[in-house]
């Protein structure tokens, strides 16, 4: 069995979410998945969901990529496991917008340095980093994409 011929690139703007306990970093990148920014921190809990819904709305999203938390060993944990349940709610509200979980080992730690790098405070940045983190997770992606040409990550399905 030969594998599929890999697509080009698709063109359309991603948001990217990096789910937290207390707080949803998101990013967002260009049409042309060139470069991927900041958007906002969102506020984890009951209308986190809606938040992220409307960003997708008002960027005219053509998917959305959920960071899934891993261990270095690459197993998933209790994190992973929220995150997974997050996803698939989410998948199942934005439906047709579709959701992909894409692995965000390290993520955090990249966006912290770099963010320390430029002079960022540990306590002013910890909604920063959420952002940051989430652009780390796009950028990622969209790099993935681009090298593979295939959709990064693993598809969330949504469920009637």
């Amino acid at each position: 069995m030969t594998e599929p011929e890999p697509k080009p690139f698709r063109r359309g703007r991603r948001i990217a979410v990096d789910v937290g306990d207390a707080r949803i970093g998101v990013a967002s990148c260009d049409p042309d998945g060139v470069l991927a920014t900041p958007v906002e921190t969102v506020p984890a809990g009951v209308k986190s969901q809606a938040r992220i819904a409307a960003i997708v709305e008002e960027y005219d999203a053509i998917e959305v990529i959920v960071g899934l938390p891993r261990s270095l060993s690459g197993k998933e944990g209790p994190a992973a496991e929220k995150v997974r349940a997050y996803a698939a709610r989410l998948a199942n509200r934005l439906y047709p917008v579709p959701v992909r979980l894409v692995d965000e080992r390290m993520s955090t730690v990249t966006a912290t340095h770099g963010l320390r790098a430029s002079g960022v405070k540990a306590k002013k940045g910890r909604s920063v980093v959420d952002q940051a983190a989430a652009v780390v997770i796009l950028q990622t992606a969209l790099e993935s994409e681009r090298v593979s040409g295939r959709p990064p990550g693993e598809s969330v399905e949504a469920v009637g």
